[in-house]
C-alpha cells in the first residue's frame, strides 16, 4: 500500500476552470436527438408581433377630427363616438379590417400575438401620467380601475391610449350596445321569474339599477390545428330479456370496433377570458361560469382601441399571458375536434368511448380585446366566504343568464307536493 498523498483536486469556486463554459461549438446540439417536447420547443419559431398600437392617441388626447375638443364619448346603443362640443359623429376603425386578422388563419405558422396582448410586466405601474397639453397640469389616471380622466383644471379628458406592459390596455374593443335601462329590464324580469324560491334576504335587496357595465378582458384566438383521436365504437347485435318480474334484466350483445379519426380545421375568433379572477369556476364560491353562457359577442366588429368607448363604464384588467392560456386553448380545441368528427361516428349506434386525444396547433393569433358585459352581483353569506351570485347581460346581444340564491326548504316543499300529487293521480287513474 502505497503512503503517498494523492494529488489536489483543481480548485473550485468562482473563477476557477470548473465554472467556466465550454467554448462555443465544444458540444454541437442536435435538436433532433432531444425529446419530442423539449426538441418541439427549441424548433418552434419565435412569436410574430402584430403592432395594433394608435401612434395619433399616444399624447392621451382623443381628438374630434372636426373641431379638435376632447370631450369624447361613445353615442348609446352605437359603435360611433361622438364629440360633446360640436355634437360630430364618427367610427372608429375595425380592428380586423385595420390589421387584417380576419385573414390567412389557415395559413398560420408559429404564434402570432398582437401587441396588446404581450407578456405582462408585473412590475409596470398603473398610474399613467400626462402633461395636459392645454394647461400644462398634470393628470394621472389608475389603470387599475380607469382608463380615463379629465383635467382638474381646464377640462381636457384624457385616455390611456398607449399600450403600456401592465396588461390594462387591448389591442380592440367591443363598444356597449345594450342600454342600461335595457339592461335593467332584462335583469328585473329574469328575477321576477324566479322569486319563487329565492332568498328573501335576497328579494329585499334587490335593486336591478344597481348594475354595473364592465367591459371584461379577453384573448380572441384564430388557429390552425389538427387532431388524432382513438376510441371504441360499439354497434348493437342483439337485445334480449332474461327473467321475470322484479328480477327481469334486459342485455344486450354488440360488435365493438377500434375507431381513429383525424381532423384538420381552424377555428375564427375563439373567446378566452384572460383574467384570472373571471376564470376561477370554483361553483362551491361563485357563479363565474354564468359569464360563459352569455356568448357568442360579435368580435367581427370590435374596434381598434379607443380608452373614450370607456367612458362611463368600469374594466377589468388581464392578468394572463399567452403561455399561461395556451392549455386552456388546447381544451377547447380538442372540444371542437370531437364536435368535429361527431358526424362520422353516428353508425355506432350503442356509442363511442375516445380513450385517447391528441391536439396539434400548428399556428395561432392572440389579439387581446375588451367585451361588455352588464353585471348584477349578490353576496350571499355563508361558510368559507359564502357565494356571490351574479346575473350577466352581453352588452351586445342582450342574452341574459343568472344565478339567484334559493330557499331550499321551499324547493323540498315543492317537490313534496308535486310528488304528492302525482301519486294521487295515478292512484286516481287505476281506480
Amino acid at each position: 500500500m502505497s503512503n503517498a498523498t494523492p494529488p489536489p483536486l483543481p480548485p473550485t469556486g468562482p473563477g476557477s476552470p470548473r465554472d467556466v463554459p465550454p467554448p462555443p461549438g465544444s458540444f454541437p446540439l442536435d435538436p433532433e436527438t432531444l425529446p419530442k417536447p423539449i426538441r418541439d420547443e427549441i424548433l418552434a419559431p419565435d412569436p410574430v408581433a402584430i403592432d395594433t398600437a394608435s401612434e395619433e392617441l399616444k399624447d392621451g388626447q382623443n381628438h374630434c377630427p372636426k373641431c379638435g375638443a376632447t370631450d369624447i364619448k361613445q353615442r348609446p346603443g352605437t359603435d360611433r363616438l361622438i364629440c360633446l362640443y360640436c355634437r360630430h359623429e364618427w367610427t372608429a376603425t375595425r380592428v380586423e379590417e385595420a390589421f387584417g386578422l380576419g385573414e390567412g388563419i389557415d395559413q398560420l405558422d408559429g404564434t402570432v400575438i398582437a401587441s396588446g396582448a404581450k407578456d405582462i410586466d408585473a412590475d409596470t405601474s398603473s398610474l399613467m401620467t400626462f402633461k395636459c397639453a392645454g394647461c400644462g397640469a398634470e393628470v394621472t389616471v389608475n389603470t387599475e380601475n380607469a382608463m380615463t380622466a379629465r383635467c382638474h383644471w381646464c377640462r381636457h379628458v384624457f385616455g390611456v391610449n398607449e399600450q403600456i406592459a401592465n396588461g390594462a390596455v387591448p389591442d380592440a374593443v367591443l363598444p356597449f350596445h345594450i342600454k342600461k335601462d335595457d339592461a335593467v329590464a332584462r335583469i328585473r324580469q329574469f328575477v321576477e321569474k324566479r322569486q319563487l324560491f329565492a332568498l328573501k334576504a335576497f328579494k329585499e335587496q334587490f335593486r336591478p339599477e344597481n348594475v354595473i357595465g364592465v367591459y371584461l378582458p379577453y384573448m380572441i384566438v384564430d388557429a390552425k390545428a389538427s387532431s388524432d383521436i382513438v376510441g371504441a365504437g360499439e354497434i348493437e347485435t342483439r337485445r334480449y330479456t332474461v327473467g321475470s318480474g322484479d328480477k327481469k334484466k334486459t342485455y344486450y350483445d354488440a360488435d365493438i370496433y377500434q375507431v381513429e379519426r383525424h381532423v384538420d380545421f381552424t377555428v375564427d375568433d375563439l373567446p378566452l377570458e384572460s383574467s384570472a379572477a373571471r376564470g376561477n369556476l370554483d361553483t362551491n364560491r361563485n357563479t363565474n361560469n354564468i359569464i360563459n353562457t352569455i356568448l357568442p359577442f360579435d368580435t367581427k366588429n370590435a374596434v381598434k382601441w379607443n380608452a373614450s368607448y370607456l367612458s362611463g363604464f368600469s374594466s377589468e384588467k388581464r392578468d394572463q399571458n399567452v403561455d399561461q392560456l395556451a392549455p386552456m386553448l388546447e381544451d377547447q380545441l380538442l372540444s371542437i375536434a370531437r364536435a368535429q368528427v361527431e358526424a362520422s361516428v353516428q353508425r355506432y349506434d350503442r356509442g363511442v368511448r375516445w380513450e385517447q386525444e391528441a391536439i396539434d396547433v400548428h399556428g395561432s393569433r392572440w389579439v387581446s380585446m375588451y367585451l361588455p358585459v352588464w353585471l348584477y352581483s349578490y353576496h350571499q353569506p355563508g361558510s368559507n366566504g359564502g357565494m356571490l351570485h351574479y346575473i350577466a347581460v352581453n352588452g351586445r346581444t342582450g342574452e341574459t343568464m343568472g344565478s339567484i340564491p334559493l330557499q331550499h326548504w321551499k324547493l323540498l316543499l315543492a317537490a313534496l307536493t308535486i310528488g304528492t300529487f302525482l301519486e294521487g293521480a295515478v292512484l286516481w287513474f287505476m281506480l
